[in-house]
């Protein structure tokens, strides 16, 4: 549990930083920035501090360290349900001193109310109440796919194509289950994240072959600080989504990180290698972006290790929340996967193997296409500089439109919601039938404010994708040139 009242009682703050009153202690933000790390967590709350070290008890997981040392106002709004501020009662050390905060204006502070006061008004709107009937609708037609592909399977006969066409269903199925389970983790269907919580239990691990736990503890964490770099070695105050080295950079630092690892300070042949042609690498690396989540998935599952510091931290602490569901789950998806991907046992081992990589790699393409879409390409920043929250949302996503012969539709249906990318992650428990008229609000708010609010469709996004890991590289072999020999 966080040391709450025995932080303040210890007083670790000392001199100017801290003043205490009759009553009250008193912080400044530089007194709060000094508590980045999972053992020794400030947060800031509406301009109360909260000491939540070694809170590995927050039902939300380890994500909450993500925001150690800094302002968690409009993230907490973002993930709880009214009334889930109470909570942090017990943790409560002291008041922030408004005035200390130098990098906000009068100008962001009316910002800031600006924001606050439109997810009220989205509220009101009911745009957080979700359509049941809908996502009835969704979870059958998704089931159609699955039982047409596994049908088609059975009915092919000798027919390659007909067996590879399945292999493809079935690979989009696995994509749109990523979307439903998306959905029901995100609580946008249900009031009570039990039930949330049990059907995405269903289409992730049953159904997709995903861990619970394992997607929950990365993807909050992605939410929470998208696009940001750690602040330190020690710190997870970074996006675990754009952990992609030593395979692809997404920035100059992150380029050349891997440095502080070797004994010399320089950078190995592979990451030359990889860094320099990432562009050229990226879509193949996507192919094979399920078999990646397949494998962490399964060690979470089965306690078999994490994907991540801060996953190991959870996990030892906490353990899975649904432990035999978890791993009976699991165990389910791979007999069905082993029937289909055998023909129902008339296939040979090596045509078994190729038809279940033609399912895995055309699900890793088809989800991690839209996973990139959505923030690959855009601003990144040191977790230590983050802008707020709302620019911090905006300035790292971009929505899919239609065009290039992709109508809307195809496009809404193909996304899963996530076409409205920066609109989810303003407001991420919102259900995905009403982001459409949320995207007019967020989109008029952005233009009155000026921030920079982008949209492409699937062939340019995935244009400046590439164009930007190729930036990235061109700075990369610049710098290294300048630095030591060619390569």
């Amino acid at each position: 549990m966080g040391k709450g009242g025995e932080s303040a009682m210890a007083s670790k703050a000392s001199g100017k930083e801290a003043e205490t009153t009759a009553t009250t202690t008193k912080y400044t933000w530089t007194e709060v920035k000094k508590h980045c790390t999972p053992d020794d967590a400030w947060i800031v709350y509406m301009n109360k501090v909260y000491d939540v070290s070694d809170w590995h008890e927050h039902p939300g997981g380890a994500v909450i360290f993500t925001h150690a040392g800094d302002d968690m106002t409009d993230i907490f709004a973002a993930f709880h349900a009214p009334g889930s501020q109470t909570m942090m009662k017990k943790f409560y050390i002291g008041d922030l001193i408004p005035e200390s905060v130098e990098h906000k204006d009068e100008r962001q502070r009316a910002f800031e109310k600006g924001y606050r006061d439109l997810r009220s008004q989205l509220i009101m709107m009911g745009m957080f109440k979700s359509n049941k009937w809908f996502y009835v609708y969704k979870c059958l037609s998704n089931l159609a796919i699955w039982a047409a592909a596994c049908a088609l399977v059975y009915y092919s006969g000798d027919s390659f194509a007909l067996q590879m066409t399945a292999a493809v269903m079935l690979g989009l199925f696995f994509q749109q289950c990523g979307w439903l389970a998306h959905d029901f983790l995100h609580h946008q269907v249900f009031k009570k994240r039990k039930y949330g919580d049990l059907f995405g239990i269903f289409w992730g691990n049953l159904m997709q072959g995903y861990s619970v736990q394992w997607w929950k503890n990365k993807h909050n964490g992605h939410h929470a600080v998208p696009n940001l770099h750690n602040s330190t070695a020690s710190s997870q105050d970074g996006d675990p989504d754009i952990d992609t080295m030593p395979l692809l950079a997404w920035s100059l630092k992150q380029a050349q990180s891997y440095r502080e690892l070797r004994a010399d300070g320089k950078d190995s042949a592979f990451v030359k290698f990889m860094i320099k042609n990432q562009a050229i690498f990226y879509f193949p690396i996507l192919l094979l972006a399920r078999l990646s989540w397949l494998r962490e998935s399964f060690k979470t599952s089965f306690g078999l290790g994490a994907a991540s510091e801060n996953a190991a931290l959870e996990l030892k602490a906490k353990g899975l929340q649904y432990p035999v569901l978890e791993k009976l789950g699991i165990i389910l998806h791979y007999a069905w996967v082993l029937a289909v991907s055998t023909g129902y046992g008339t296939w040979s081992v090596g045509y078994s193997v190729l038809f279940f990589l033609v399912m895995t790699c055309s699900c890793g393409l088809l989800l991690a296409l839209v996973f990139g879409l959505g923030h690959n390409g855009m601003a990144t920043y040191d977790a230590e500089t983050r802008p707020d929250f709302w620019k911090l949302q905006v300035t790292t996503t971009r929505n899919i439109t239609g065009g290039h012969g992709f109508p809307q539709a195809f496009v809404d249906w193909f996304c899963g919601g996530l076409q409205y990318q920066v609109d989810h992650h303003l407001f991420p428990t919102i259900p995905r039938h009403n982001l459409r008229k949320t995207h007019a609000l967020v989109k008029s708010f952005c233009q009155e404010w000026g921030v920079k609010y982008h949209e492409a469709d699937l062939v340019d996004g995935s244009i400046e994708v590439l164009q930007h890991l190729n930036n990235v590289s061109n700075e990369f072999i610049i710098d290294f040139v300048q630095d030591g020999p060619t390569m």
